[in-house]
């Protein structure tokens, strides 16, 4: 591990010692393109066979051949729903959710400008979705529903497996952004109706340029990118081996890990949330705590700025983020914890820690002692806050009188 102390895992991950040494040969003596018939590509192409079975026992996908290799979540992801519709020109409805990853809701705003009708989910307080308005649009109009397995911020879950046998049972295909989910619980594809997932390489400690789409063998499908027979047809393009035997290694890990993630790397989450919430005033939670993943940890600091936060942490070489890396950049609060009501003081001032099995508890304590100071910090900077008394001023929605852009 590098200097510092990581946790923005929901972003990207180290990629681990032994899933490099794993890939390196398929940068030199292993060159060859698995496609040929030649010793050379033969080589490549049995390696390839055998990452493919990896990702298929981490998934419990019933066969190997339901694994499609793509370069990354996003595509795996836009193959998914642009596959859906075209494979049924037909239906023109899309159902989703408010709280998704800018990779499904940019595609499906795109969507609407085409004509296509995009029915977005809400969620409540604490990121859950109302099932009985899932139920009341599942018609023979929708092609595909696309709702996380787990969300990128709160870490709060969606109950994909029963959505998608209600989806199933309404004739409708079901598709799961699952990246930030791989690899963190166990999962059985196999005994749900889930019909397409998306999986993102860099979430798991493989490297950035891999992803998965589980495409359940007997689904209609329509490919993204035309051109070679690679992947059976399903997505052209020469295969990114090195990568491919990268995320094969870095499943096979996951697999062994998983464990030490639900028990150790959830121990160390809940220290962290213990020991903020004990120091600090005027902060909770945010997302469901009970029902989310077992390394994020979302918290909303009252009355200051996310950004200013993660600065001040940075200089204490603390790496976590104000909310998702891919929508970085922007000064309003963070689409999921708008969606979630989240008070407009309350929303800037949320910071994502993300864990990963290569932190530690050192770590962790490390944290806990340089948070709050920091927020004391800010805080006699706010227009929001009485430094005096160190309370809230009253009514402190009126005294900056913010607004949504």
């Amino acid at each position: 591990m590098s200097e510092g102390i990581y946790l923005d895992n929901n972003a990207t991950t180290m990629v681990s010692p032994e899933v490099v040494q794993a890939m390196l040969p398929y940068f030199t003596e292993q060159f060859g393109n698995p496609s040929s018939i030649h010793q050379f590509g033969n080589k490549v192409g049995l390696a390839i066979k055998a990452a493919r079975k990896q990702v298929q026992k981490l998934l419990g996908a019933e066969h190997d051949s339901e694994i499609v290799f793509t370069s990354c979540g996003t595509e795996s992801d836009s193959t998914a729903i642009l596959s859906a519709l075209k494979a049924q020109p037909e239906r023109k409805e899309i159902i989703t959710t408010v709280v998704e990853h800018p990779a499904i809701l940019t595609l499906c705003e795109n969507l609407e400008k085409d004509g296509y009708t995009v029915h977005y989910l809400k969620v409540d307080g604490k990121g859950r979705l109302d099932l009985d308005e899932y139920a009341k649009l599942l018609t023979d109009n929708v092609a595909i529903v696309s709702a996380m397995w787990a969300n990128n911020e709160s870490g709060t879950y969606f109950p994909v497996v029963e959505m998608a046998e209600m989806a199933n049972a309404a004739g409708i295909m079901f598709h799961t952004d699952a990246v930030q989910a791989v690899g963190k619980i166990p999962m059985s594809l196999k005994d749900t109706k889930i019909d397409m997932l998306s999986v993102s390489g860099h979430k798991l400690h493989a490297p950035k340029g891999i992803g998965v789409l589980y495409l359940r063998r007997g689904t209609r499908f329509r490919p993204l990118l035309r051109g070679g027979h690679q992947e059976r047809g399903r997505r052209a393009g020469t295969e990114n081996a090195a990568s491919i035997v990268a995320l094969g290694k870095a499943a096979e890990m996951a697999m062994e890990h998983m464990e030490h993630e639900n028990i150790c790397v959830r121990a160390m989450r809940d220290r962290l949330k213990e020991g903020l919430l004990a120091a600090i005033p005027n902060c909770f939670v945010t997302g469901d705590p009970d029902n989310c993943l077992p390394n994020t940890l979302n918290i909303a600091f009252e009355y200051i700025e996310g950004e200013a936060i993660l600065l001040m942490l940075n200089k204490q070489g603390i790496a976590a983020s104000s909310g998702s890396a891919c929508t970085s950049g922007s000064l309003e609060p963070s689409h999921v914890m708008r969606a979630m009501g989240i008070p407009y003081t309350a929303a800037h001032g949320t910071i994502r820690f993300s864990l990963s099995r290569y932190n530690n508890m050192p770590e962790i304590e490390k944290v806990i002692a340089a948070v709050p100071p920091i927020i004391a910090q800010l805080r006699k900077l706010s227009p929001y806050w009485d430094a005096a008394n160190n309370v809230p001023v009253e009514e402190p929605e009126k005294a900056f009188a913010p607004a949504y852009a």
